[in-house]
């Protein structure tokens, strides 16, 4: 349908999962892509050249989401080598569970850092080209249990509220330049940080689902793809959640 033609979107932590999709699908829709690794880029590579099978430029750049400098770095390299950005995806994320009272200082500050604290590092490079631009769609990946919360997952659970609280502030700072900022909320859905819990636990989720299925990168995929489009022109500060029904 070519509902992103001619856009640039910027994805960190593309090379699996949920930012792999995201990055597929808007391609498929005709945006030109740059994304993030940190550590395989025999994996960027892979994504590069699938990218571009689908007519698109691509560029793959080693940044650490967690790194100020290096987050301005990629701005500054990804709109000299594409002249925009008109999407952030910022997806980079990780888990370090425990319970509260077994969490280390360590474990906390290393997922607020890395999910929470890139995201304003990204978006503190990204947001004035967009503001220059009078236009620009910033999706941060939240999650159900910013929302709600979840027991073993104190950090997670507080970076990923944290993102919701950063994207209402974003939409309401930047909506007069035209920019705006949402958050997804994705529930369970089937990626690499899932596929380490036993099949007993897998079911016990699905259970508690109402569709009565993990969802999938692509589920995701799609709700990013209506965010970063003109179909959301009139979307901003919302969380959307993509999570098949699941009961709190």
């Amino acid at each position: 349908m070519g509902l992103l033609a001619g856009k640039v979107a910027l994805i960190t932590g593309a090379t699996r999962g949920i930012g792999r999709a995201i990055a597929l699908k808007y391609a498929a829709e005709g945006a030109n892509i740059a994304f993030t690794y940190l550590s395989s880029a025999e994996a960027a590579e892979q994504l590069i050249q699938e990218i571009e099978t689908l007519g698109v430029k691509a560029a793959g750049y080693r940044s650490d989401a967690a790194s100020y400098e290096q987050a301005h770095t990629l701005a500054t390299e990804v709109h000299k080598t594409f002249g925009r950005i008109d999407i952030l995806v910022h997806n980079a994320g990780i888990t370090r569970d425990t319970l509260l009272m077994r969490m280390s200082e360590e474990m906390w500050d290393t997922v607020i850092d890395t999910n929470l604290k890139s995201a304003f590092n990204i978006t503190h490079a990204v947001a004035p080209i967009m503001a220059r631009q009078r236009g620009g769609s910033i999706v941060y990946m939240s999650s159900v249990v910013g929302i709600g919360g979840n027991a073993g997952q104190a950090n997670y659970a507080a970076s990923k509220a944290g993102l919701i609280a950063l994207s209402k502030s974003v939409a309401k700072e930047f909506g007069a330049r035209g920019v705006r900022a949402n958050c997804i909320a994705p529930g369970f859905i089937q990626t690499d940080m899932t596929a380490v819990l036993s099949d007993e636990i897998r079911a016990s989720f699905v259970e508690n689902i109402s569709l009565r299925r993990a969802g999938t990168p692509e589920d995701v995929a799609g709700v990013a793809l209506f965010l970063g489009s003109e179909l959301s022109a009139y979307v901003t500060g919302q969380t959307i959640p993509c999570c098949g029904g699941m009961k709190g």
